[in-house]
């Protein structure tokens, strides 16, 4: 019994946009069914016991304090950029108010 079937493919497509051929759908149909069925063996397994992890290995982040320091002066920080305007760096537009 599939898992999964073409109408969930192109539905899942559809939302992020994409366009395959029917060869390719029935491709992932395919791909995406033994993957879900390799998933569902994990739930064979027997976890009793044995606490969840996010990593195999313990990690942990190694950060400095926090402490406040004087930051480049404005001429120093805008010294080297193409474009400036009242003391701020000048970017193009990337978005309209239409």
């Amino acid at each position: 019994m599939s898992r999964i079937d073409k109408d969930q493919v192109k539905y899942v497509a559809n939302l992020a946009r994409l366009s395959f051929t029917d060869e390719e759908i029935e491709t992932f149909t395919t791909q995406l069914d033994d993957i879900i069925g390799f998933a569902e063996q994990l739930n064979e397994l027997n976890t009793d016991g044995i606490e969840p992890t996010t990593h195999v290995r313990d990690m942990y982040n190694v950060m400095r304090e926090d402490v406040v320091e004087p930051s480049l002066p404005r001429e120093e920080a805008l010294k080297n950029a193409p474009e400036q305007e009242d003391g701020q760096i000048k970017v193009p537009q990337i978005m309209s108010a239409d």
